[in-house]
């Protein structure tokens, strides 16, 4: 019994260290549309993953008996609080470079407009973002361009490209991310600012 389960583990173990590829164009503009094909097992396996909002769930007609629901009082969180933390801020950059270094990119384009509802909100992640996003530019398979905007409260998101990743490599990374205590503490440090 437990060769089976030795062997089941290292099939397993096997099949998730074989690269997987990945060739898109989404974006996001109130809603996602895409198209994302994934390759697998150098090419015997093609998957081409629905990428439009709008096939999505339809409406339920409603019961004759509605429920009265209260409304759920949403618990807010604020992310730059954890952002503050200097054990939290060096653990996710180290694990962003891990990550950048892990997936292997080629034409990737990134165009992102973003803004929060406070201004001053906006410029503190564009003074963290801003850096990055040259930083991460620098590769000549990869251009990003991000804009701030600094009067409304707003997402949008097109972005294309080839890339290719192990996925036994990124699970590794995202366990080191997860079992980090500096992650978990600047988690709780994000709720009690909210």
């Amino acid at each position: 019994m437990l060769t089976i389960g030795l062997a089941i583990l290292l099939i397993v173990l096997g099949l998730l260290a074989i690269p997987l590829g990945l060739n898109y164009r989404v974006n996001w503009r109130g809603r996602f549309q895409g198209d994302i094909r994934l390759i697998w097992l150098f090419g015997l396996v093609r998957l081409r993953m629905p990428g439009n909002e709008t096939t999505a769930s339809q409406p339920k007609p409603k019961s004759r008996r509605a429920r009265r629901h209260r409304p759920r009082r949403k618990r807010k969180t604020h992310p730059l609080a954890a952002w503050q933390l200097r054990p939290f801020r060096q653990r996710l950059i180290r694990f962003g470079q891990d990550l950048w270094q892990a997936i292997h990119k080629r034409d990737v384009r990134v165009q992102l407009r973003i803004g929060l509802d406070d201004p001053a909100d906006t410029g503190q992640l564009w003074a963290l973002m801003g850096p990055l996003a040259a930083l991460a530019g620098v590769s000549q398979s990869v251009n990003i361009a991000i804009q701030p905007d600094f009067n409304q409260s707003t997402f949008e998101f097109d972005s294309s490209g080839r890339i290719r990743l192990i996925p036994l490599q990124l699970i590794g990374l995202s366990l080191g991310l997860l079992l980090s205590p500096s992650f978990w503490q600047g988690l709780r440090r994000m709720r009690k600012a909210g």
